[in-house]
């Protein structure tokens, strides 16, 4: 693994640094989906294995610590994950046929996009057990807010009595949807958003066309805006955009059965952004997200009143909350197409 970081979270790097001599048992990094939350918590992680480590904080790469966690199996350090980001083709402690018996099981199922009750459970002999190197066990989990809440107890009984040498680090994309009994017993460092300009700038040295409107449409995170242009794909989202530039109840039943199979939670996001658009135009006549349809966000904020634009916010920041468990995916579209319709109407 690369010691390199992204250069909007050098400062955040430095900082983080002063925390080392008297390291919490649990840190919390929270910050904007798609800004390098779990790529910078695990260098930090490597950095805190590492024998030999450099002054800036980063890990020598040489050592045989740093041999064990750039070959992803490093015995003291833990990984904690929903399946759904799994991309191992076995997890730590899965070898040989057990291993492929439990590939097997999961393939007959869509992997789980929560953090389980037992991956919280699994990682009790792991932290009774003495470190393999005389330094510290490290535990990395990510998203914090995928904690189902079984799960949320059985961390939270670990956090309150912190087993002895073992650190915590937490990353997550929306503090308001953890515990406060957790948030109260970690350290929280706020890993910051990139200007424009920093995202821009590594967007493009990157070689992503049309960077710009690929970051803005992301709300400015530059690795969503990566990922989103390696596809090279927007039919999705100008699908449900060209609904919302011309709101109809029959189109919105149409849109709703082409984009039954797209994730909600992205939908949901767009729709947001969208109508974050046509608020900031009616109030100042800026558009951030969505320029390229300037035209059809000016005509629709000319004409709604505001209220009605703030009812449509708010319902669409409960929908963000009910997104990953819809009872139908095509009644939550429909639904929520069909209040933006009589919303504009």
């Amino acid at each position: 693994m690369s010691n390199s970081i992204y250069p909007w979270q050098e400062d955040a790097w430095r900082q983080l640094q002063l925390l080392r001599a008297r390291m919490p048992h649990a840190i919390l990094f929270h910050g904007a989906a798609g800004i390098g939350k779990s790529d910078f918590i695990e260098r930090f992680a490597q950095g805190l294995l590492c024998e030999a480590v450099l002054p800036d904080g980063h890990a020598c790469g040489q050592c045989v610590s740093c041999g064990w966690f750039s070959q992803q199996n490093h015995p003291d350090y833990r990984r904690v994950r929903p399946e759904a980001l799994e991309d191992e083709p076995a997890a730590e402690g899965e070898e040989g046929a057990d291993a492929e018996t439990k590939k097997s099981a999961k393939s007959s199922k869509a992997p789980s996009k929560e953090i389980k009750i037992e991956q919280i459970r699994n990682l009790a002999d792991f932290m009774n057990i003495s470190t393999h190197r005389q330094g510290l066990r490290v535990v990395v989990l990510y998203p914090a807010e995928a904690l189902n809440m079984p799960a949320s107890n059985a961390l939270l009984k670990t956090l309150e009595e912190p087993p002895p040498g073992t650190v915590f680090l937490l990353a997550s994309n929306s503090l308001d949807r953890l515990l406060p009994t957790i948030l109260s017993r970690c350290r929280k460092f706020a890993l910051p958003m990139p200007s424009h300009a920093q995202a821009l700038a590594w967007l493009q040295a990157q070689g992503v066309a049309d960077a710009d409107s690929w970051l803005r449409e992301q709300g400015g995170s530059p690795l969503a805006a990566l990922a989103q242009a390696e596809t090279g794909n927007r039919d999705d989202m100008d699908t449900l955009l060209q609904l919302l530039a011309r709101p109809s109840v029959e189109g919105a039943l149409k849109t709703a059965d082409k984009l039954q199979k797209v994730s909600l939670a992205a939908q949901v996001s767009w729709m947001q952004r969208w109508l974050y658009d046509m608020f900031s135009y009616k109030l100042a006549g800026n558009i951030r997200y969505y320029p390229r349809y300037r035209k059809e966000l000016a005509g629709l904020a000319d004409k709604i009143h505001v209220s009605r634009l703030l009812a449509a916010l708010k319902a669409a920041n409960e929908r963000r909350a009910t997104a990953d468990h819809p009872l139908s995916p095509k009644l939550f579209i429909e639904d929520m197409l069909l209040d933006y319709a009589a919303c504009c109407a």
